[in-house]
């Protein structure tokens, strides 16, 4: 997500402001500014790793010259015990960045390991995991990065790179034709639009004004296959409402080309990790 580059350093720059603020007060009445020292993460759960790339850009921030030495990449699959990484920099660079960069490693990992569970349940369908708008306020970019880490795709970042047309919009439009027709008259070429549709009725009026994707909401399985039999390739399909692993494999077997999730994002747990500082 080279594109978001500026947001993520804002994003950076708030939390530094949020944390540190003047400074850390017990860090530098204790430790000396020239001593140095060696850091290293450990994993206390097993998991995918998410975020060390803005990890690094946290400690950045404090000191140019850090030694940066990942063991593993994001994506990676890690267990509990695994080092995966170690950092030299000034013992109070260390320390200014300990938290910072562990809240942002643990939420991001969180999001890529539940991703990763929702993807294997997919293996050997066609059908693809998209993430939500369901993320934390300013903290999107980070959240969809940690999606794609764990085997995911991006759906639209916000409301300005897809139209989503739902169900107040067409009710104000008054229809689904109306609704497309307005969307395709203000929008620049090359946004796609898509059309919250419940059920066969509203999905062939979604179809006949050319919606470039169909989304099946809370449908049951075989309206849904019915759904995308009535599509035949003419628009490209996504499930949505109440998608859950236990559901994912039965919702692929109709043929939807996306599923949909906001749990990916929306109820975050945390992967555990920790942060061990060595006199160097």
């Amino acid at each position: 997500m080279i594109q978001y580059d500026q947001l993520i350093d804002q994003l950076i720059d708030l939390a530094i402001e949020e944390d540190i603020a003047t400074g850390d007060v017990t860090t530098n009445s204790i430790i000396p500014a020239h001593s140095r020292a060696v850091a290293e993460m450990k994993m206390k759960a097993d998991g995918v790793i998410s975020g060390l790339s803005v990890a690094r850009r946290v400690y950045e921030r404090f000191e140019k010259d850090i030694v940066w030495h990942p063991l593993v990449q994001d994506g990676d699959r890690v267990k509990k015990g695994d080092i995966i990484l170690r950092i030299e920099a000034s013992y109070r660079c260390l320390l200014l960045g300990e938290r910072l960069s562990l809240n942002i490693l643990q939420r991001m990992s969180g999001i890529a390991t539940e991703t990763a569970k929702y993807v294997r349940e997919l293996d050997g369908s066609h059908t693809r995991l998209l993430d939500t708008r369901k993320t934390a306020p300013g903290l999107r970019v980070l959240d969809k990065m940690a999606v794609k880490d764990g085997g995911a795709t991006n759906h639209r970042m916000g409301l300005y790179d897809m139209a989503m047309i739902k169900d107040n919009h067409i009710k104000v439009a008054g229809g689904i034709t109306n609704a497309v027709r307005a969307v395709r008259a203000n929008v620049p070429d090359g946004i796609k639009i898509e059309v919250e549709t419940t059920n066969l009725e509203e999905v062939r009026e979604a179809l006949s004004v050319k919606a470039d994707i169909i989304m099946l909401d809370n449908m049951a399985n075989d309206e849904m296959a019915e759904a995308v039999r009535i599509i035949a390739g003419q628009a490209q399909t996504e499930a949505s409402g109440n998608m859950n692993i236990p559901r994912l494999k039965e919702v692929a077997a109709t043929g939807v080309d996306f599923i949909s999730v906001g749990a990916l994002t929306h109820s975050v747990t945390a992967l555990d990790i920790s942060m061990n500082i060595k006199n160097n």
